[in-house]
């Protein structure tokens, strides 16, 4: 059994060049929620050195907020502004000898996109006018993968380790008491959602099914390179071997 690990980096915030030994997928940030253009570059050539697969993290154009707020925009400006960011990585990429090999929504851009087609079409018209070999990191049994299935991209189910549940299968809103999970509690969570493909839900209450071929551990946070190591030597405990899904 196989399992890709993924993390969001190049945003400045963690270090990034540690999470590369770990991890095999990165979800590098293409300059609207985070990151520049020096910072995408240096991502892109740390990620291939490491034999790590490149992910555009593409999100509203949101420097402030760090991409964590909804913004309404025209559909046609959203596609154009994916297009924009996809682009825009995979040149940096390929200027250190890779390409990008798959979309992954950042913060509110991947939450509205779940929900709304329109949202999801708008990113999906982007990712097929690019390149129709590219892959879509995301939720599954939602918006996104439906957009994903009729634009004939391929769709990969993603589930979150360090981000805690609600009974409705979404993440619990960053404000909500136990949204964000220890150390510990990610280790427990990833190991669960790779065998059996569930997990508890944040109040504590109940089960949740979570598809997912890829597992995210945040960047972010002061203590997400030893939550990956924990959560990678977990994985390896239990059998599951950690490949790229790209």
């Amino acid at each position: 059994m196989s399992l890709d690990l993924n993390s969001d980096l190049g945003e400045g915030l963690g270090d990034d060049a540690a999470m590369l030994e770990i991890v095999t997928s990165a979800n590098i940030a293409c300059g609207f929620h985070a990151g520049d253009p020096s910072v995408m570059r240096r991502t892109c050539a740390l990620a291939v050195a490491k034999q790590v697969r490149i992910g555009a993290h593409i999100g509203y154009r949101d420097l402030a907020g760090f991409g964590r707020r909804e913004i309404s925009v025209e559909p046609a400006q959203l596609r154009d502004e994916v297009l924009y960011q996809i682009g825009s990585l995979d040149a940096f990429a390929r200027a250190e000898g890779d390409r990008v090999r798959y979309v992954k929504p950042h913060g509110a851009l991947y939450h509205s996109a779940s929900k709304d087609r329109i949202v999801a079409d708008a990113v999906l018209a982007a990712m097929a006018e690019y390149d129709l070999d590219l892959a879509l990191l995301g939720p599954a049994g939602t918006q996104l993968e439906r957009a994903a299935d009729d634009a004939k991209i391929r769709f990969v189910g993603e589930g979150f380790a360090d981000r805690a549940y609600t009974p409705s299968g979404l993440l619990a809103p960053r404000g909500v008491v136990g949204s964000v999970l220890r150390p510990d509690e990610a280790v427990v969570q990833a190991v669960s959602i790779a065998m059996s493909g569930t997990t508890r839900t944040v109040d504590g209450s109940d089960q949740v099914a979570v598809s997912a071929a890829s597992i995210c551990v945040h960047g972010d946070s002061p203590a997400a390179v030893e939550m990956a190591r924990l959560i990678r030597a977990a994985l390896d405990d239990v059998g599951v071997s950690l490949e790229s899904f790209g």
